[in-house]
């Protein structure tokens, strides 16, 4: 088997992948079947493409095991995480940034790398020992002659659920008015922080019509082997929300808590809706939470009900595909390799973590240890006090086989704390001792493998 490393797939895990090998010296050849076969959901041509949210979510690596990711990425040199720095736009405590400068960048990056080749063919089968190693990052847009492949190989039914895209709008076509810029709570570094969303408010009737109108809206319809397809539960369209009761969506994307109406400071909105900034010239805003399945004109017709959106101009509706996923524990080992096929390894989406942070860490994790691996190294695992090595400890071999479903990164999936003390810590120093730990663990991790 040559040295050569077969990447497959450009999106998060993919990239990050071929930069995290190519900068270790070993040749990689990058699969990308776009432009000459397109999805329904890419928008460019570009690598690591955001088509779901602008945003890597908190940025917070003390108390926030989203945030703690991004911090272990950063320390071993991980692309996506540093170019998203470059270009991240205002969002309180979030990480969110202007996704085309970050897709430019990261495509251009890569083309660039001398041990790096790009191919635009479609792969269709599983590739042979004797071509190399592989990493298989295709995500949720996994072609379908690439899945054929995959469920002959293990003989098992892949999993699946729908991913939902959140509308953007153009910032010049709403009514400040009736609007106002406040985070939550004021939370933020800078004053641009502090105003990273803007905030539409409703009283109790505004929210009631909302929710009636979400309720008999028109919605997609899927296709036959699609129907019994699940949401994911952490990326839920707005109208399943609604249909579990009520008040869902006020405990959830529209809670009003931590903000101040300025046009009226003296009345609690009863419910909000937020948007947060698209591109760096501000001229885009997502509305954030609001993945939907509706009809176009439906969306149209409900969102205007929004105060501040009458008079809304969309650069993109919502929208809705389907995610696909292994299931990871029956079918990879420790090292995320397929277990039939130990040169291949699975990272992304597909291996059943969910969201761009946690993509972009498997794919990072996924080449070191192919790295390891041709290097004739002894296995290396992250430790698992760490979020990288607890969320391979989750897809690999702590999760139930017969109810997996995608993750994010979270506390509960760490090793409980040491000490009797730990239980009667607050929430807030809980997570930052989980952090504290994480992070001397993961140093130690990086110089072993190093």
């Amino acid at each position: 088997m040559t040295n050569t490393l077969h990447i497959i797939g450009a999106g998060m895990a993919g990239t990050e992948a071929a930069w995290q090998a190519a900068n270790h010296g070993i040749r990689v050849i990058l699969y990308e079947m776009r432009p000459k076969i397109k999805t329904f959901a890419h928008k460019t041509d570009n690598f690591a493409e955001m088509v779901c949210s602008n945003s890597f979510r908190s940025n917070d690596s003390n108390t926030n095991a989203v945030g703690l990711l991004h911090w272990e990425m950063r320390e071993a040199n991980g692309l996506i995480i540093k170019t998203a720095e470059k270009h991240k736009l205002p969002a309180g405590g979030a990480l969110a940034v202007d996704r085309l400068k970050l897709s430019n960048e990261i495509t251009q990056k890569l083309k660039d790398h001398p041990n790096i080749k790009i191919s635009n063919e479609e792969v269709n089968d599983l590739p042979s020992p004797e071509s190399g190693y592989v990493i298989i990052a295709t995500g949720p847009l996994t072609s379908a002659n690439l899945a054929n492949s995959i469920l002959k190989e293990t003989g098992k039914e892949s999993l699946a659920f729908f991913d939902a895209i959140a509308p953007i709008i153009h910032s010049d076509s709403i009514d400040l008015s009736k609007t106002w810029y406040q985070s939550r709570y004021d939370k933020g570094d800078t004053p641009e922080e502090r105003k990273a969303y803007l905030n539409c408010p409703m009283n109790k009737t505004e929210y009631q019509n909302f929710i009636k109108m979400l309720l008999e809206a028109e919605y997609t319809k899927f296709a036959e082997n699609e129907i019994d397809t699940p949401y994911f539960e952490g990326c839920l369209p707005i109208e399943i929300m609604a249909q579990r009761g009520i008040d869902t969506l006020r405990f959830g994307p529209m809670k009003p808590v931590g903000l101040t109406n300025p046009h009226n400071p003296n009345e609690k909105p009863y419910a909000v809706v937020q948007l947060r900034q698209d591109n760096e010239l501000g001229t885009l805003l997502n509305i954030v939470g609001f993945q939907t399945k509706m009809k176009y004109g439906s969306q149209l017709e409900v969102l205007k009900t929004v105060p501040g959106l009458e008079n809304a101009i969309f650069a993109r509706l919502g929208g809705i595909h389907r995610n696909t996923f292994i299931n990871s524990p029956t079918l990879l080992d420790q090292e995320m390799r397929l277990k039939t096929k130990k040169h291949i390894r699975f990272a992304g989406q597909i291996t059943g973590v969910e969201g761009y942070v946690e993509s972009a860490a498997m794919g990072l994790l996924a080449a070191r240890l192919t790295i390891n691996e041709i290097n004739g190294n002894e296995s290396n695992l992250p430790p698992t006090e760490t979020a990288t090595g607890s969320l391979l400890n989750h897809i690999t071999k702590a999760a139930h086989a017969d109810t997996f479903q995608p993750m994010n990164v979270n506390f509960g999936l760490f090793p409980a704390l040491e000490g009797a003390k730990n239980g009667r810590r607050n929430r807030k120093e809980r997570y930052k001792a989980y952090t504290e730990r994480a992070k001397g663990a993961w140093i130690k991790w990086l110089n072993s493998i190093h």
